[in-house]
């Protein structure tokens, strides 16, 4: 809460993993997507460190699948951005021209961390050059649904859709986390994003791209 844990690692980034032994001492971190045989090896040594026993030392076989999977590093152009005032980079007003801009349409308040929609139809903008975005948001209120509709270039995105979007590119927030709205195939190239709250009361807090 607060970002209590987040601060007390002076984290700069998501995602980000720290390994503490048994003596609270960080032994090792990794930012990032990736490098999941470095951590579970250090998983094990802490573990046998500590004194556990019947530890299978085969590494287990990652297969990481939908937002999980790692980036498309070849083809990324768009670094993730935070849309509170603390942190947010490329904000422009009317609608973005330029790689990684980005703007908003609708009744939006912004606080230092997050947007959030006063009233029904409110869209975010965004000039992207990626095979993914992602798109970390929340209700408002615990226990409420948002409506959304994604759009690319205007469209719906079809096959290019994410896991938290259908074919015609509709979804719904239901709590408090990241949201994959597009995965898109080759050839990747400049596009301009757009999501549409049909309901108010979502807040939206960093888009990442992979």
């Amino acid at each position: 809460n607060d970002y209590a844990i987040w601060r007390g690692f002076d984290n700069q980034y998501w995602p980000a993993l720290y390994f503490v032994d048994g003596h609270g001492a960080v032994r090792h971190g990794q930012f990032g997507e990736g490098s999941y045989d470095m951590a579970e090896m250090t998983i094990q040594r802490l573990l046998s460190e500590a004194g556990a026993t019947g530890i299978v030392r085969e590494l287990v076989r990652v297969d990481p699948q939908g937002i999980e999977a790692a980036a498309d590093w070849d083809s990324l152009g768009s670094p993730e951005n935070y849309l509170g005032t603390d942190r947010t980079e490329h904000f422009v007003s009317g609608i973005p021209t330029r790689l990684n801009e980005w703007s908003v349409a609708g009744d939006w308040s912004r606080g230092k961390k997050a947007l959030t929609l006063n009233a029904p139809n409110g869209r975010i903008l965004y000039r992207f050059h990626a095979r993914d975005v992602n798109l970390v948001m929340g209700p408002a209120a615990k226990g409420t649904s948002i409506r959304y509709r994604v759009r690319i270039d205007g469209q719906p995105p079809g096959n290019g859709h994410g896991g938290d979007v259908d074919v015609q590119g509709q979804g719904a927030v239901t709590e408090q986390r990241l949201y994959q709205l597009i995965r898109q195939t080759p050839p990747i190239a400049d596009r301009q994003f757009e999501i549409e709250f049909l309901d108010p009361r979502v807040e939206a807090f960093a888009f990442t791209f992979g």
